[in-house]
């Protein structure tokens, strides 16, 4: 597995640097965020205490459904569903056609790393 390097920017500071490197401006290091988040907020949501044991369980019970996934969680399908969109957003689980066709979560990274500078760049 990998390490998802995210960081936190503004709308407009992603907007920005978007731009800059679609006209080619700037390029993206390797060491980069490849995600982004508007604030340490929703980071911290995305990213909570039960989302984190989700992940666990996903990545350790490797579960062929949702259905399967709610069955071990306990949580309901829709909510687990709306959950694991949010998630495949941002990067951190894949939902893969299983068996019969059926949505399974996949866990793509063992690791996030947040890039959070603290004073404005030079």
């Amino acid at each position: 597995m990998t390490t998802l390097k995210v960081g936190v920017a503004s709308y407009e500071d992603m907007k920005t640097r978007t731009m800059a490197i679609a006209r080619g401006e700037l390029q993206v290091g390797p060491d980069e965020p490849k995600v982004w988040f508007t604030s340490t907020e929703s980071f911290a949501k995305v990213l909570s205490a039960g989302n984190r044991a989700l992940l666990r369980t996903i990545a350790e019970q490797a579960p062929g459904s949702l259905d399967e996934l709610a069955r071990i969680t306990g949580k309901a399908k829709s909510n687990l569903s709306r959950t694991l969109k949010t998630m495949a957003g941002y990067g951190l689980i894949r939902l893969e056609r299983g068996e019969r066709g059926r949505i399974r979560p996949v866990v793509s990274h063992d690791r996030v790393e947040l890039d959070l500078p603290l004073a404005a760049a030079e």
